[in-house]
């Protein structure tokens, strides 16, 4: 997905595209989109630095890391199958948590309007 192109011209792109965006968009909407995309970048910053640091404990990631697709184990950890069971109930539980956060804070924020 991303281009094989020097990294100058990668940068600039990201720059010529912020600027044609400006045009179009209020001050909220320019807000609310930068927000957004800082979000995405931050999730992926995020996801990359915590692949990095397993790798370097010696946490093999199943699947390769390069394919993006690698969420699982299967390095130094002894009970593969009961921990991605046990891990599986606990990030199912973490999420419906997160999810109810957000809905609390929609509901905040709608009553602010």
């Amino acid at each position: 997905m991303i281009p094989n192109v020097h990294p100058r011209i990668f940068s600039g792109s990201a720059v010529a595209v912020g600027y044609i965006l400006i045009d179009d968009m209020t001050a909220n909407e320019q807000n609310a989109l930068g927000n957004w995309l800082m979000l995405i970048a931050q999730v992926l910053s995020t996801n990359a630095f915590y692949q990095q640091v397993q790798e370097e404990r010696g946490n093999k990631l199943k699947n390769s890391t390069n394919s993006g697709k690698s969420t699982n184990y299967n390095g130094n950890y002894s009970n593969v199958n009961n921990t991605n069971s046990s891990n599986s109930n606990n990030e199912v539980d973490m999420l419906k948590k997160m999810v109810q956060a957000l809905q609390q804070e929609i509901a905040n924020l709608e009553k602010k309007l």
